[in-house]
């Protein structure tokens, strides 16, 4: 938290001190208007922090700035729309997080004809450049994933077989499968670092929804009661831990893993039944493509691309990020 804030603060001075011109402490952006939109509903934890980082950072060089969510979790089409709606507004520009290239480039490449910035944050294109963004600010998933599975993998059991369980929160989107990839990396590298160790290896469409994620990892578990390790590629993890809590199953006879802090997930860090959590900086994949577009429009900077984040939280560290999405 101290390292983004520092990160942030530096970013706003530099801006500050490109423009030469303050406004009751905040530099001026020359009616800057930005819309984000993405593809996660109110509800949605995580996305919180992201409005935190986009709300303070529109505050500061006084830009008309918008959030739109969708009205259903993980709805594509609801947000191409969005993003159409913001095409006929004429915004100086279009921040998003490309979940599916296939549905989203071609409406991206209208808003860069249109004069319109473009910028990917939380999830970029597959195709990069090709889809019609300028940059991205947001985690390299591939990698992210790869340390979630070489963290918990230290933790494995020194004897016995493994049962591994990879919850694919959305089957399909770039976030999901390129973590998924990441751990399934991981584990194989384990895997040849071990090669008389039994390893199953299975991965099932665990849902973006707490209480479905419960459900269909929990029908495993009773399939399956010798699992030895569930990885979610979000927070929905949480929603395991307190099952096997009700079940009185002791913390850490199944390891958990996933991304991102929400209080649920840092309660059961506390009670030792999520293991490992990685960070994807919410706050920064907010706060920095104001920043790019405030530079970009005012003072003709290039777009430039930022991974935010692939540490793993400490539990100091995780109650700590809980203030960023309040």
């Amino acid at each position: 938290m101290q390292l983004t804030k520092n990160l942030c603060g530096i970013l706003a001075a530099s801006a500050i001190a490109v423009g030469g011109t303050l406004s009751s402490g905040a530099a001026q952006a020359d009616d800057l208007t930005i819309v984000f939109t993405h593809h996660s509903s109110v509800s949605n934890t995580f996305w919180r922090g992201v409005k935190r980082g986009f709300d303070e950072a529109c505050a500061l060089v006084n830009a008309d700035c918008q959030m739109v969510f969708t009205n259903t979790e993980g709805s594509i089409a609801e947000q191409v729309g969005n993003i159409q709606a913001a095409i006929a507004r004429q915004p100086d520009a279009i921040v998003t997080a490309i979940a599916n290239d296939e549905a989203l480039c071609p409406v991206l490449k209208q808003a860069g004809e249109a004069g319109i910035v473009v910028l990917a944050s939380n999830v970029d294109a597959k195709s990069g450049e090709e889809c019609g963004r300028l940059a991205y600010m947001g985690q390299n998933f591939v990698d992210a994933g790869e340390v979630l599975g070489r963290n918990t993998a230290a933790l494995f059991p020194a004897e016995g077989p493994l049962n591994i369980l990879i919850g694919v929160s959305a089957p399909g989107q770039t976030w999901s499968e390129q973590r998924a990839e990441g751990v399934e990396k991981a584990l194989a590298a384990y895997q040849k670092a071990n090669p008389d160790r039994k390893m199953t290896i299975n991965r099932i469409d665990s849902g973006t929804d707490l209480a479905v994620t419960e459900q269909r990892v929990m029908a495993y578990l009773d399939a399956n009661p010798d699992l030895s390790a569930y990885f979610d590629m979000g927070f929905w993890e949480a929603s395991v831990a307190r099952a096997l809590e009700n079940r009185g199953i002791p913390a850490g006879k199944i390891l958990l893993s996933g991304f991102d802090v929400i209080p649920d997930v840092v309660e059961f860090m506390e009670k030792g039944y999520i293991q490992t959590v990685v960070n994807q900086g919410p706050y920064l994949q907010g706060y920095l493509p104001v920043m790019q577009v405030y530079l970009m429009k005012n003072h003709q900077q290039p777009a430039w691309s930022v991974d935010t984040g692939r540490g793993v939280f400490t539990i100091d560290q995780a109650q700590a990020a809980l203030e960023t999405y309040k």
